[in-house]
């Protein structure tokens, strides 16, 4: 038994799942399954993740204990610009998978991150590739410190065990597997966005408070308005006006007021 398996409603929508002890990076795996002719949907869960990676090249330790897992997600019938929205349900699926794993007061920070107390409980990662002939899939990478907190971040970090829960990386991955398949059918294929993004922005961390986003050599600060209609960061300056953001290094509250 590998310990790991797949929850009842994901079983039922035809996931399947591969355990490796140890792996590279369950991303890559994910990718390189794709490439070989892999379809999809298919889970990639690595026990221990020797080289994982971030956002904007950043690198992505996996301690023992934690979950290190990818879901390789066909997109042929989704619309370009509606595939970058998969991370906002990947999210709301990570944080629907702690909250029936009885573990409370998780916030989505925009693009990627999901906090508890202000630190990063869990990182997500998306990544999108095409084959000759038109076929497209994204890998949804999910990091989540369960049992260990990595150690010299640049930012704070916490674990669930640190936060006196005594869940398992297993055990939490039966609730993504089936939260996954519940956000994705709210998603519909993009065309149920919007209700994507509604639930998200009632678990955002930050709305309402001042925000620092680094966009290279420049940033931009104001105040974290909202997610507009195609997710991209909405900042409102101190006149008034607007200004939408597609990517950056976020910082919020007293950090962005400190960027």
């Amino acid at each position: 038994m590998s310990g790991y398996v797949l929850g009842t409603r994901a079983r039922g929508e035809g996931h399947r799942l591969h355990v490796h002890e140890s792996l590279g990076s369950t991303n890559t795996e994910a990718l390189a399954r794709f490439r070989d002719g892999e379809a999809g949907p298919l889970w990639v869960v690595a026990r221990r993740q020797e080289a994982g990676r971030g956002r904007r090249g950043n690198s992505w330790l996996s301690e023992p204990g934690n979950l290190t897992a990818s879901l390789l997600w066909p997109v042929d019938d989704v619309e370009p610009g509606q595939v970058p929205t998969l991370g906002f349900v990947a999210g709301l699926a990570l944080v629907s998978a702690l909250a029936a794993a009885g573990v409370t007061g998780c916030r989505l920070k925009w693009p990627n991150d999901v906090l508890a107390s202000g630190a990063k409980l869990a990182g997500l990662l998306l990544e999108a590739e095409s084959r000759p002939g038109g076929r497209r899939a994204v890998v949804m990478g999910f990091g989540v410190n369960v049992a260990a907190t990595p150690q010299g971040l640049p930012y704070r970090a916490t674990c669930l065990r640190q936060m006196r829960y005594d869940t398992r990386a297993e055990d939490l991955f039966v609730h993504l597997t089936d939260g996954i398949v519940d956000a994705a059918r709210l998603w519909a294929c993009g065309h149920g966005f919007a209700r994507i993004r509604e639930r998200w922005i009632a678990d955002a961390a930050g709305i309402g408070a001042p925000v620092s986003v680094r966009l290279g050599d420049t940033s931009v600060q104001g105040i974290f308005e909202t997610i507009d209609e195609a997710g991209r960061l909405v900042v409102r300056s101190e006149d008034g006006t607007r200004r939408t953001v597609t990517a950056g290094e976020v910082h919020l509250g007293t950090a962005a007021t400190a960027a």
